[in-house]
């Protein structure tokens, strides 16, 4: 193709910008806290080249790594293409090389058995060392002063698995890191490796085990006992894939699971727990245990949330039609045949985030992103879905207490960082990049609008930023982001 389609993976908040740049000094309205110092980290998708088919989708283009780093107030800004050796490679040639999402059958023959993935979806910081991550390869490792990119990383030839989780989970009190890697043998593989490394960044331990179905396993969660492990019937077929066709399809007649084994114990001990038909969640919030009991939070929806998987299961499901909700999901690990017991905690939404400190325990609040139904106009076009989020919510699981942030009308939120505050008793903050309309909202070119780095209250959420950062710019879509402290910065690996 000579030009990028205009289909809703390329317009709106995914209009491909191409551009690597880096910004000094940005306008801030407001006033940042002196103890948010460092660099929040985010994973952009953005195309180098306009793509091999008109049906591509934004899950599949060019990972960037963009940085806001910020410091006594001031705050800059770079983003850099993420050298892959796909990267490489079509840069090289000029074009577009890989075709389909995740489908080697339809790539040009020059680059056959080459490195496929994009590294799109989440940064990783761990062990002094920052990596770009998407689940269909493993992750690279980039410079976190320059955003240069050092390489594929394996842990120094020790990883077998072919892949890397874009959700990997960080124990704050042991600081080791629990990973896992789907499709782990390649295309269609239904083995996954199950993954620890150390504090200092050391691979310990890799064990593989078969999940029931070949399904897109996007994340899981530990709890100081468990490592767990949710699977949703969005499927990969290898003969549909070899003709040519999509990798994922969504089967709305198949269970769910849930796969469940002691953190630090053999894959043997897995056991797989049947759940309702036909459901899907990319993200769980996080999960704890209470005595026998086992919790896992998710933001649940009643089908898959990507139309191309609803479609290539034959499912004509609408956008606006599709049901969920934050939902607790618990185990009674003693009885003789566990079960799955369903409640829900809060409104329907994603990108949800945790303070680093609870991870696998119990939480007093989360955050997570949603669609204000009282929001005036329509939504900003853009994101893997098509309409991106336009509020922030802040839940209390426990109480069911319910605060909200909307943007400007017509705008859209990406998914919040957590930034700890040193002050006994204070919540810390949040750090959210805001796209807001430079005209009337939904009306004019989606592509115009201008982008902003907000920092709010993290307990506070209702009385929106106490900061804005403006960049002058319109950013692409974020995936996920990650908050680095400037002493870790300091202990990185790679120096400046």
């Amino acid at each position: 193709m000579g030009a990028f389609p205009q289909t809703i993976h390329f317009i709106g908040t995914n209009t491909p910008r191409q551009q690597e740049y880096s910004l000094d000094n940005l306008e801030v309205e407001g006033e940042i806290p002196a103890a948010i110092n460092g660099s929040f980290f985010r994973a952009v998708p953005d195309n180098a080249h306009p793509p091999m088919f008109e049906d591509d989708i934004a899950l599949n283009h060019d990972g960037m790594i963009a940085r806001f780093d910020i410091k006594d107030g001031k705050v800059s800004f770079a983003i850099r293409y993420v050298e892959t050796e796909r990267y490489l490679l079509e840069k090289e040639a000029g074009r577009a090389l890989f075709g389909r999402y995740r489908n080697p059958f339809t790539d040009d023959p020059s680059v056959k058995g080459k490195d496929r993935t994009v590294a799109n979806t989440t940064p990783v910081w761990h062990g002094g060392r920052l990596f770009m991550t998407k689940e269909d390869g493993r992750g690279y490792e980039v410079n976190p002063h320059t955003l240069e990119t050092r390489g594929r990383w394996d842990y120094e030839g020790k990883l077998r698995s072919e892949t890397f989780t874009a959700h990997p989970r960080i124990d704050p009190v042991t600081g080791e890191m629990f990973f896992f890697g789907y499709e782990a043998g390649g295309l269609c593989d239904l083995n996954v490796a199950y993954c620890i490394a150390d504090k200092d960044g050391n691979l310990v331990k890799e064990q593989w085990f078969e999940q029931p179905y070949c399904s897109t396993i996007h994340d899981f969660v530990i709890t100081e006992k468990y490592a767990i492990f949710p699977i949703f019937p969005t499927l990969a077929d290898l003969d549909r894939i070899k003709a040519g066709g999509p990798h994922w399809a969504h089967h709305q007649d198949l269970p769910s699971y849930v796969g469940i084994m002691p953190r630090y114990g053999d894959v043997s001990e897995m056991v797989w727990i049947e759940g309702p038909k036909g459901v899907s969640c990319f993200h769980e919030v996080n999960g704890y245990d209470d005595g026998d009991k086992v919790h896992i939070d998710l933001c649940l929806t009643d089908t898959c949330a990507f139309q191309f998987m609803r479609e290539a299961g034959g499912l004509d499901i609408d956008q606006r039609d599709i049901k969920g909700a934050l939902t607790r999901w618990t185990i009674d690990m003693s009885a003789h045949k566990p079960a799955i017991e369903q409640r829900e905690l809060g409104p329907t939404g994603d990108l949800c985030r945790v303070e680093d400190a609870v991870q696998g325990r119990p939480y007093p609040r989360a955050w997570y992103l949603s669609m204000n139904p009282q929001a005036k106009g329509p939504p900003m076009l853009g994101g893997p879905v098509g309409a991106n989020f336009n509020c922030l919510l802040r839940i209390e699981p426990e109480t069911g207490r319910l605060s909200m942030m909307e943007t400007p009308p017509g705008g859209a939120i990406s998914e919040p960082a957590h930034v700890v505050s040193p002050e006994a008793g204070h919540g810390g903050w949040l750090l959210s990049v805001i796209d807001i309309p430079n005209g009337p909202p939904g009306a004019g070119d989606p592509s115009d609008y201008s982008s902003e780095l907000w920092v709010i209250e993290a307990d506070a959420v209702e009385k929106g930023p106490i900061a804005r950062i403006k960049t002058g710019k319109a950013l692409r879509s974020q995936v996920h982001g990650t908050w680095v402290a400037r002493e870790k910065l300091a202990n990185s690996k790679l120096s400046g």
